[in-house]
This record gives structure tokens, sequence and C-alpha cells, in this order.
């Protein structure tokens, strides 16, 4: 079944007129077709219009016209992306039979790059509930390991990209829905900075906390693919009026002269992660170090703080955003979505304030500790990928999760893998950086991959 590609390498050789994007789509359609059944990553494959993207972008290629490094690439979407003609259901009985008008603007931005789009990825229902088996499709599941957790909510797109079915996908983040499944799938992913990528046109669950994103293979693919999606869009009203940087002008830059500081009680101390996510981190402070990076410890407030206001923010947005439906559809909802929003009505005006409130104070401190460093590290997850039988419904509130206090602060936030655990499921860490930084965010990750030998390694199933 392989070749595999990453997007860089499939770019350069349709370039050159060696790689057929046509091929490289039936490629995707055909690994599809023989693990899609264990994964279930898609809940829908838009063959004819994929096979249609592929045949268009081979036109440009015969001719010298690429619009650019993504003409060509097999992408899909996380199924609360809008797609005009196409089913779009947040992997929900709600909108089973969803069918938009309108493409979404990351949607819109990415087909006008040239992309190929093979269809809708599985999600947690309107992402949060999940991973829920009383829904019309079942959860997408890990490709290390079918019986374990991909993580949520942009569960589809981890599987798929890890499995190599695309090469990229998008996914959003609201507490982590993006970070998680690049972390317990292998892969990177970033959450941008808080109004780079519009929202316009994406299902919401929390205005506030959500971002747009993209998952892929490597560092620098998502790079190319956030490229692709970032920029101002009126049509989002907290989307950045700012010019869009380079966001590989710096990959090759390596870690030389990076100020990077370490979170180290978030993973030692307030969620104590396991240790071999605890040596990926060491070992890759290690690299940072010997390639000339400055590296110190850095303290904030204690990583429940940043869970606690941010959970009371999203519970209660997501509540203003589904309230019509709790009241008049409740029981439509998977279990584990109605459950965890029940709590909602309980939270005052009050509450709501407060954590808002703590929100400011917690983003003033990030900002002045941030203020003589280039990133912060700290992990991603706590462990592997639990089964995905045993994901606890509160999980949420049990423990502070790593992911979470970046939604707060809307700070850009990478994820990368450093290995693999004592079951050989992936492991991670993740790469913070400044306000509109990604291009600092991916040079550390890139050179982090490079100093690596991680991205050699795919799921045993699609090898």
């Amino acid at each position: 079944m392989p070749p595999y590609f990453t997007i860089a390498e499939a770019a350069s050789q349709i370039a050159a007129k060696k790689l057929s994007p046509v091929e490289l789509t039936r490629m995707c359609l055909d690994r599809i077709g023989k693990l899609d059944p264990e994964l279930y990553a898609f809940l829908l494959v838009t063959e004819d219009r994929a096979m249609a993207d592929a045949r268009a972008a081979e036109a440009r290629m015969m001719s010298g016209a690429l619009k650019g490094k993504l003409d060509g690439i097999p992408i899909a979407h996380k199924d609360i992306y809008n797609t005009a003609g196409i089913r779009t259901t947040a992997h929900s009985k709600l909108l089973e039979d969803n069918v938009p008008d309108t493409d979404s603007t990351v949607v819109r931005k990415w087909a006008e790059s040239g992309t190929v789009m093979l269809g809708k990825l599985a999600t947690h229902e309107f992402a949060l509930g999940g991973p829920s088996f009383d829904l019309p499709w079942p959860p997408a599941r890990n490709p290390w390991n079918t019986d374990h957790f991909t993580a949520g909510s942009s569960s589809g797109t981890g599987a798929a990209v890890a499995a190599g079915l695309v090469l990229g996908g998008t996914g959003s983040d609201t507490g982590g829905s993006i970070r998680g499944p690049a972390a317990l799938c292998g892969l990177a992913g970033i959450k941008p900075t808080y109004g780079l990528a519009s929202r316009w046109g994406v299902l919401p669950l929390s205005f506030t906390l959500d971002h747009t994103g993209p998952l892929a293979w490597t560092v620098e693919d998502c790079a190319l693919l956030l490229q692709g999606m970032a920029g101002y869009d009126p049509a989002d009203p907290a989307s950045a009026n700012r010019p869009v940087a380079d966001m590989t002008a710096d990959l090759s830059k390596g870690a030389k002269g990076l100020r990077i500081g370490v979170i180290r009680h978030f993973h030692e101390t307030d969620h104590p992660a396991s240790p071999a996510v605890l040596k990926g981190i060491v070992d890759a402070l290690d690299i940072f170090r010997n390639d000339g990076a400055e590296v110190r410890d850095v303290t904030l407030s204690s990583m429940t703080d940043y869970n606690a206001a941010g959970w009371l923010i999203l519970t209660t947005e997501a509540y203003a955003v589904h309230e019509p439906w709790l009241k008049s559809r409740f029981n439509d909802y998977g279990e584990l979505f109605r459950d965890r929003l029940a709590l909602a009505p309980l939270i005052s005006a009050s509450d709501y304030f407060q954590a808002v409130r703590r929100r400011r104070l917690l983003c003033a401190e990030m900002a002045a500790a941030m203020a003589d460093l280039d990133i912060l590290i700290t992990a991603s997850a706590p462990a592997e990928a639990p089964k995905i039988t045993e994901v606890p419904k509160w999980a949420m509130l049990e423990k502070p999760n790593f992911t979470m206090p970046f939604n707060v602060t809307g700070l850009p936030a990478l994820s990368v893998c450093t290995g693999y655990g004592a079951g050989g499921l992936p492991v991670s860490m993740q790469i913070v950086g400044k306000p509109f930084q990604e291009a600092t965010v991916f040079r550390a990750g890139h050179a982090y991959e490079q100093a690596t030998g991680w991205r050699k390694t795919r799921p045993a199933m699609a090898t």
C-alpha cells in the first residue's frame, strides 16, 4: 500500500511533473477502501468530487499553471465544516440530513488552493460528545491500535492522517481538539493564534475559545496547510485584520538562539505525565540545547486554574449555542453530549463573569512569563491513548488537561510526536508561541523533527 507522501514531498513531485494528482488521489481512495472499515475515520467519501478535483489539478500541472504547494493534495474536512451541496452532520442525529448551501471560509480557501477533497471526517458530536457509541455513525479508532482512542474532537482527521488516508485535514480546537488527536495519533497539529484562521461556516461550540487549524504528518505540512487557511475574514467577528506571515520562512533556521521556557510543573506536578512522555520532553530539550537554544524553567498558576476558567466558559457558551435544541430535542443528542451540557443551566451569570475575569488575569500572567521567551514547552497529553471503551465521561473534570491553557490565552500551540510509550502508541509534547508567531513555533517543531526519526514510522495496519 505505501508509498506515503508528505504534502511537501508530493508538492515538489507534482511541480516537477513526476507525480500525478490523479494517481495520488486514487492511491488515497484505495487506502480508504481497505482501511476505513476498521477505522471509521470517514463519515462520507466524496469519490466523484475527489476525482474531478484531481483531474483539474493534473490539467493545471500539465499546463504549468499550478496554484501553489497545495494544488493536487488530497485532504478531507472535519464534519463540522460546512461544505456546499455535501452533507455536514457534526456526527449527530440532529443534523443527519443537513446539506449546507455554501462552503465555510476555510473549505473555500483550500479549494481555491487546488486541494483535492476526499470527504468528511468523523468528529465527536458537535465537537464535544465522544467517544460515543449511540450516534448514527461509530467513533473513529486509532490506527496504531484500533482498540484505542484517537482523542477528540478531531478524531477522524487524526485517524485519517495517521493511516495515510489523506495527506492533511481540518480540525477545530476549543479545549484541545486538534492537539489531542495529534498527540494520540502521532501527528503534528496546530491550534493557531485566536483570530488567525476563520471560523465562519464552522459549527460553533464556544465562540471565545473555538479555533480552526490543520493536522498533518509533519510540522512542515502543517505550516503549508495553515498558510492556505489563514487570513482576515470579515464574516468572523473574531478574525484578526492583519497580514499573514510566511509560515515556512523560518523552518530551516534550527533551534539556535531560541529562548525556551519549560512549564515543568504542568507535566510533573499538576498532572504528572507518564515516563515515556517525560522522557520525550527531556530528550527534546537536550536536542534544543545542543542546537544552541537557551532553556529555562517557567512557573505559572496551576494548570487547574487555567482548566477551571476554560471549562466553565466552554460549558456556558456551548449551552448558549445548543439551548433551543436541548429543550426541544434533548434525547436526539448522544448521552455524552447531553450529560456534559446538562450541568450548564446550574452555572450562574456571576460564575461566568468570574471565569472571564480570571481568564484575563491568566492571559496577563502568561504574556508576562513569555516577555523574554520565544516558546514554551509542556506535554500535549499525559500518556499513550487509552482504550476507546475506557474513556471517562467526565475526564475533562477529573484532571486538568495540557491543552486548555492555550485556548484560554489564545496562543498558538503545536503538538508533535516525541516517540512511543510502553504500549507502542505515540507520545508527544506541545510547543507554544507568542501571538501570531506561528513561524517560530513551526521552526522549533521542524528542528525537533529533523533531529529525530519518528516521522519514518507509520501504524502497522497501514504498511
